[in-house]
């Protein structure tokens, strides 16, 4: 919860960079009240394992967060999959930063969860996006048409994936 000025803030400096590629944010998402609130729902979809939420921070200034990443909907039974989403400060691109976050998050989720199949789906257009998965592993396994109400219109999306080699 110490956190919550920090990611607050980075989602506050990254508004316009980001917004073009997530869902609409509720009324409370750029309050303090909102994040505090939303890190103790992480928190307890974490323990229940549902979902993990991390996020990064700049080794030079420790406190400020860089950009977060995720692995959501985690599905067990026959399936073991979990859908992997990021964002990255506009300024932090660039840098690998993001790649050494994919590879991390996905090496946990493989090794520690013991997952088979990460998931993770860009819109076409964000090639930044394309380019990170494919470097991380992941390969296309389809398309989607209409696939999620971003930015206010419903956004087609590229679907990837990365399988656990056992």
């Amino acid at each position: 919860m110490d956190e919550a000025r920090a990611v607050l803030d980075f989602f506050s400096r990254n508004e316009a960079h980001l917004g073009r590629w997530e869902p609409a944010r509720p009324d409370d998402f750029f309050t303090l009240d909102g994040w505090r609130k939303r890190l103790e729902g992480y928190r307890d979809q974490a323990l229940a394992g549902a979902s993990y939420r991390f996020h990064l921070f700049e080794k030079s200034a420790p406190h400020q967060v860089i950009g977060s990443i995720g692995l959501s909907n985690v599905i067990r039974g026959v399936f073991q999959c979990a859908h992997l989403g990021f964002g990255l400060d506009a300024r932090a691109e660039g840098r690998g930063l993001m790649l050494e976050a994919v590879n991390a998050t996905v090496e946990f989720a493989f090794e520690t969860l013991e997952l088979h199949r990460i998931e993770a789906n860009h819109q076409p257009q964000n090639l930044r996006s394309a380019a990170l998965l494919r470097r991380a592993g992941f390969e296309i396994q389809g398309y989607a048409r209409d696939y999620l109400f971003i930015d206010g219109a419903w956004r087609d999306h590229v679907l990837t994936a990365k399988t656990r080699r056992t």
